[in-house]
């Protein structure tokens, strides 16, 4: 019998939880599928008016809560099936087991956390390239809560440690901004 993140363990994922969930089959990427996800993240901001707090926010929320749905039934079928590259990243810089399956085909939760990293700074292209850096950094990285919030099943876990290292990543944009402006004016 299989185990909680084996592969099988549910029905096949509806056509649209896939659409959804692998970030219009971005996720699919045999290599750095969460690298392409934060990018079509990107690419949606780059849409004029997208990028306004009154179209981002909601968006976001829409997007995260069809995000938690979609990677749950995606990672019921898929279990923890992570490309080569997800799971190299994950063997050096995340070590410890998951609780609750994240396959790395479901990047819906790297599109919604750059978006939480680009809300309220300010739209330019240079912020655009620090906001995917600095996501895509803590992401990686998972400093605290991000990893312990991956152990949240049902889509929430997948979802939630990218709203968290989309919040650092937001922070970290702004004090680069700031510290970037302060230098500018000396």
């Amino acid at each position: 019998m299989n185990g909680p993140s084996s592969p099988g363990d549910g029905d096949p994922p509806h056509l649209i939880a896939r659409i959804i969930g692998t970030g219009l089959f971005v996720g699919y990427v045999p290599w750095a599928s969460g690298t392409f996800g934060t990018l079509v993240g990107c690419l949606v901001l780059l849409i004029p008016g997208v990028w306004e707090p009154n179209i981002l926010w909601p968006l976001t929320g829409l997007t995260f809560a069809a995000g938690v749905w979609s990677a749950a039934s995606i990672a019921r079928f898929e279990g923890n099936r992570l490309s080569a590259t997800a799971a190299r990243a994950k063997e050096r810089f995340q070590p410890y087991s998951h609780a609750a399956p994240d396959p790395s085909i479901v990047v819906i939760d790297e599109i919604v956390g750059v978006w939480i990293a680009a809300l309220h700074v300010p739209a330019s292209v240079v912020t655009l390239v620090i906001v995917f850096v600095a996501f895509r950094v803590f992401d990686i990285l998972k400093p605290p809560p991000v990893a312990q919030l991956e152990r949240i099943p049902n889509g929430w876990g997948i979802m939630l440690d990218d709203v968290v290292a989309g919040v650092y990543a937001n922070v970290s944009t702004r004090l680069i901004l700031f510290l970037a402006a302060l230098i500018h004016l000396q």
